[in-house]
């Protein structure tokens, strides 16, 4: 997409806050991940101490075998690598939206709402903050591709909610058995309208019968 002045939102003169500036709950939603496997660690590690001091070799067999098996499978593998870079993804994205114009005067940044893999890489449902369209996301792809460390981004807004961004990830050539249920099955297959005129609907609805275009 061609640059245009929504790359530079606000007056060069202008004194702004720092950027970052959310909730408490906000922070700990966007770091829902990584305290979750915290969480999993620290009662994994719990229910191994106390099973050794009682001299009961079960739920570490047990523990292990869960772990190692999905592990020793090509799926298994596939499964968590592709939801490692999701969250990867999530965290660049971020960081892309405070390192440019994609956050509000108060230093608020756009929620990612979810985000799941697919056969090529990642697709994340964002809610945009008050004065932040689809369009500059559109604006900002090439900077979002970049800080994902992916080959391309493409931008989607909803048909009825202009507050509800889809961007789709791609860092790689299709990997069978990666996906999840895309976003599309959430809010509907044909919801969904690109931000590029030489792409019309997301990937995986590419080959299907394309409904007239509402006006």
């Amino acid at each position: 997409m061609a640059r245009n002045p929504r790359n530079q939102i606000y007056p060069a003169n202008e004194d702004l806050p720092v950027a970052g500036g959310s909730g408490a709950l906000t922070r700990l939603w966007r770091l829902r991940t990584e305290l979750l496997l915290v969480l999993a660690a620290g009662l994994v590690t719990l229910t191994l101490l106390g099973a050794t001091q009682q001299g009961g070799w079960a739920p570490f067999v047990a523990l292990t075998s869960a772990i190692s098996v999905p592990a020793a499978t090509r799926a298994g593998r596939n499964w968590a690598v592709a939801h490692f870079w999701c969250v990867v993804s999530r965290h660049r994205l971020q960081r892309v939206c405070l390192e440019t114009t994609m956050h509000t005067r108060a230093g608020r940044i756009p929620l990612v709402l979810w985000i799941t893999p697919t056969t090529t890489g990642e697709k994340a449902l964002i809610l945009t903050r008050a004065g932040i369209c689809a369009e500059e996301f559109g604006a900002y792809a090439e900077e979002i591709a970049a800080a994902c460390w992916a080959r391309n981004a493409t931008v989607y807004r909803h048909r009825a909610r202009a507050h509800l961004v889809v961007l789709e990830i791609v860092r790689r050539d299709e990997v069978p058995g990666a996906a999840s249920p895309g976003l599309d099955r959430l809010y509907g297959r044909r919801a969904w309208v690109s931000m590029r005129p030489d792409i019309e609907e997301p990937s995986d609805m590419r080959g299907r019968p394309a409904l007239p275009q509402v006006g």
